[in-house]
């Protein structure tokens, strides 16, 4: 079982779900700060994203089509131009955009084998390494930084948060997205496996997400690191549902805006 909570440092946790075929995989809530905490012990598997790529510039491809409504929602909301570096960028398809609107991109990827093909395919700078353990050049500032559902794969939020800021020029921005915790998607299937209609998994499924927020957690996360929430929506790669989630906030995968205080 986890020791504390890893934002802040609570011991007043629960077990609030199990995942794998013999629930050995235990996700705990923390009563403080509402963070969900995965118990590292079950084990973990970060590679098992990086196995395809598609061609970032093929805007019929459903994953890039998900990806433009996150370059939408950047346009929509920031309205000058400047540098942008996207950590965990995967096939490139934001940076992509964001260099034809005019941006100067660069990107990470912890994938090796992602980064040499957006590297190959776009002529863009593409760093490989792991965030957490990014040494990034002092005067090296952006004016806003992109993780796309990288987050919930980072085990120390707050030395995430901060090697995110020293990146930021001041009053920089980051746009990001994760998994809604309180989704009513995932809160039904909670629902249900503790009535015993539990998913079956692969022999081999070992989780990928570390820490599951809601916006409470999330926000309790941005005060603790000298961030403000300017914007916050859920949304679905279903039309009719985004539709819905973007104005009642109950999607299964968030969106935020957020600014360096």
């Amino acid at each position: 079982m986890i020791d504390s909570c890893r934002l802040c440092g609570s011991k007043n946790f629960y077990l609030y779900y199990t995942l794998g075929n013999d629930q050995q995989f235990r996700y705990y809530r923390c009563r403080e700060c509402d963070l969900v905490n995965y118990d590292l012990e079950g084990g973990l598997d970060q590679e098992q994203y990086a196995e395809e790529f598609i061609d970032p510039a093929d805007g019929n491809h459903i994953i890039n089509i998900h990806q433009d409504d996150t370059y939408d929602f950047l346009k929509k909301n920031i309205h000058s131009k400047g540098r942008i570096f996207e950590i965990g960028c995967g096939n490139g398809r934001v940076l992509y955009l964001a260099r034809e609107d005019g941006w100067e991109v660069k990107g990470l990827e912890l994938s090796e084998f992602l980064a040499e093909k957006v590297t190959k395919r776009l002529n863009m700078e593409i760093e490989v390494a792991n965030f957490l353990e990014l040494n990034p050049d002092p005067n090296d500032k952006h004016d806003l930084i992109i993780l796309r559902h990288v987050l919930e794969h980072l085990i120390d939020p707050l030395i995430a948060m901060d090697k995110i800021s020293n990146l930021l020029k001041p009053e920089g921005k980051v746009l990001m997205e994760f998994p809604n915790i309180q989704g009513i998607d995932l809160r039904v299937k909670r629902l249900l496996s503790k009535m015993g209609r539990r998913k079956k998994f692969a022999e081999d499924f070992v989780p990928g997400h570390v820490n599951e927020y809601s916006k409470r957690s999330y926000k309790n996360l941005l005060t603790k690191t000298g961030f403000t929430l300017l914007k916050w929506e859920t949304y679905s790669s279903n039309p009719r549902k985004n539709f819905i989630f973007n104005r009642i906030h109950i999607g299964n995968k968030a969106r935020a805006l957020i600014q360096k205080v």
